[in-house]
């Protein structure tokens, strides 16, 4: 296969114009149809078809135009890799976290490191658990930084870095505030949570299941934790989340955990990278200075 029709394609399906691609690689915008088309030839399927005057993508070319990113994306990692592990002093190293790690750990992380390392490039991308394994295992990510108690996926290394109890808390003033009660009674209340997909909301409602009761009612959603907390500190609702997150806000009075009988939920935080793959020096590096700084803090 003629790789470099293929990035020509990919290049123009990225971008969505003939024209804007040609401009970004320097070559005509002539030259780059040529080049399609023959590409086209090769391969005997048909990448583009009119929509009016506008050439669009057809089922194939947005099919394969995912398999190339997957394809380019692995080719940067390999060339990272390469430089990387020559010098083990410049370079780039993509971690993709969840929201409790990217909150609690990583601002303390990330600078620790960069203290030391001050020529590479940190690029963080913060999402829920699924996502940020799916960057992981599709190599736009380097390490995944990991907060839950889910099932472990087969093809991922593990390294746990710390274990916490996840409670259920509201605010100060809260009539359960401080209170023991049953778990079906604690789930009568309206919950501010996160999106669908985070670990915590997956928790609470395998949690449910287990003790054959219905998930409580999501009153409220949030796309980050700071939003879900403010909330919940507010006075309205009640929240299930990790205890790392809210003892200080518990300490300083504006949160106020509710004991549910027969309820302990262990969780972890853990970096995670693919199985079987020797990592540069650089993220070899890094995972060394989590466990030196999580070893001194925690």
């Amino acid at each position: 296969m003629n790789t470099h029709g293929l990035r020509l394609f990919y290049q123009v399906a990225k971008i969505g114009s003939f024209t804007k691609a040609a401009e970004q690689l320097n070559i005509s915008q002539p030259a780059v149809s040529s080049q399609i088309k023959k590409f086209e030839h090769e391969i005997g399927v048909p990448l583009f078809q009119q929509n009016g005057r506008k050439a669009v993508l057809t089922e194939f070319g947005i099919a394969l135009a995912g398999k190339a990113e997957h394809l380019f994306s692995l080719e940067k990692q390999i060339e990272a890799f390469i430089d990387d592990y020559r010098n083990g002093e410049e370079g780039t190293i993509r971690i993709a976290t969840t929201y409790l790690p990217a909150n609690l750990l990583l601002p303390k992380l990330a600078a620790s490191f960069k203290r030391e390392h001050e020529k590479v490039n940190l690029v963080i991308s913060t999402s829920n658990t699924k996502d940020a394994f799916d960057q992981l295992q599709h190599y736009k990510a380097d390490i995944a930084i990991y907060g839950g108690i889910g099932e472990r996926p087969e093809n991922v290394d593990w390294y746990e870095l710390l274990e916490d109890e996840l409670w259920f808390v509201v605010g100060a003033n809260h009539r359960l505030a401080n209170q023991t009660i049953k778990l079906e009674e604690m789930v009568k209340e309206p919950f501010i949570m996160r999106e669908e997909g985070s670990s915590m909301r997956e928790h609470l409602v395998s949690l449910c299941y287990a003790n054959q009761l219905n998930p409580p009612k999501v009153a409220l959603q949030f796309d980050g934790l700071s939003e879900t907390i403010s909330t919940v500190i507010s006075g309205y609702g009640a929240n299930f989340i990790s205890s790392l997150v809210v003892k200080d806000h518990i300490k300083n009075g504006q949160l106020a955990r509710v004991y549910v009988e027969g309820v302990s939920v262990q969780h972890r935080i853990a970096i995670c990278t693919r199985k079987n793959e020797e990592q540069s020096i650089l993220v070899k590096q890094f995972i060394e200075k989590c466990k030196q700084n999580i070893r001194k803090n925690y």
